[in-house]
């Protein structure tokens, strides 16, 4: 049996294009990330397997355009970027890459809880601007979380593990994931998504993108949260309704917020640039180097596998 082509849309850390290139023909794209459906398909062309990044739009247009592929191993815990449904009826795997960046992540969010909370980022400017002139006892409050609900909506792995760091900042926690009521480690409280987000101190956002999941912070859920209270993404940046966020911050009702990720990304809606109650990152919540090379290793795996007839070690759609 022959070589069979598989393509990598992104130069990847770790071993992984060495693991591939070590059993089959690899091509590794060099150059800006492939944003486009018609860039994608030129790229992938006859391939037997994609290793994918977020960016690229594997469309049902691209599934059908590359019909000989047989898995698209997607180099992310999310897939918003893949059809699904459309990979499903032709046969096509399509795996993500789960649990190796849930601790580099669940960090990453109480980064932002903490930068957002002690207005790090606008202390930061304030100093390296030339104002800092002496200690002061009102210069640059902030607010204290110790004995404050931390509300988590998305009880899954990363959910889990912000979590566990809450009992270390003296916080409880809430969650309205009914698979709370079944496992009771680690311990926290149920409630309504409406409930937890009037009753949370901080709000962090630990859910996959969906249609019903689209905008779930709208402006009367974000109306809904205690005056002075934080909201948190590191989840998916349409989850949150920006030009809202914009409106509701601006009225002075949330103490501020901490985004990782953005609804037009890499497009920060305008209203949010320069506020200084916002701390914004570029999505970079699994960015260490080594959670970024265990990522493409696992998608790497998950292509290995499916190339010798066995099931992928973490499968997001299995062929019908």
């Amino acid at each position: 049996m022959g070589r069979v082509r598989v393509a990598v849309t992104s130069k990847l850390p770790g071993r992984a294009v060495e693991w591939l290139e070590e059993r089959h023909d690899v091509r590794v794209h060099d150059g800006e990330p492939i944003t486009d459906e018609d860039d994608l398909i030129a790229f992938l062309g006859d391939a037997d397997a994609a290793l994918t990044l977020l960016q690229n739009p594997v469309t049902d247009g691209v599934l059908d355009a590359c019909p000989k592929l047989r898995i698209v191993g997607n180099c992310a815990v999310g897939f918003d970027n893949i059809d699904l449904e459309g990979a499903r009826r032709r046969g096509v795997w399509v795996t993500n890459t789960p649990d190796v960046l849930t601790e580099a992540t669940a960090d990453l969010t109480w980064a932002l809880i903490l930068a957002v909370t002690r207005r790090l980022g606008e202390a930061e400017r304030f100093l390296r601007g030339g104002t800092f002139h002496g200690w002061a006892l009102d210069m640059l409050l902030g607010s204290a979380i110790q004995g404050r609900q931390l509300g988590i909506v998305g009880f899954g792995r990363i959910g889990r593990a912000v979590a566990r760091r809450a009992k270390g900042f003296g916080m409880s926690v809430a969650t309205s994931d009914v698979e709370e009521l079944t496992d009771p480690e680690p311990s926290a409280a149920w409630m309504p998504l409406d409930e937890l987000a009037s009753t949370s101190h901080v709000l962090s956002l630990h859910i996959p993108m969906s249609g019903e999941n689209h905008h779930l912070m709208n402006e009367s859920m974000l109306r809904r949260m205690p005056r002075g209270s934080f909201l948190i993404n590191t989840a998916r940046g349409p989850l949150v309704d920006e030009a809202a966020l914009a409106r509701v911050l601006a009225e002075g009702h949330l103490g501020g917020a901490g985004l990782d990720v953005f609804e037009h990304e890499p497009e920060i809606h305008p209203g949010l640039l320069h506020r200084d109650d916002v701390v914004l990152l570029p999505h970079i919540g699994s960015a260490t180097e080594e959670t970024r090379a265990a990522m493409a290793e696992l998608a790497a795996k998950n292509i290995l596998a499916v190339l010798s007839g066995n099931d992928p070690p973490t499968p997001v759609v299995r062929p019908r």
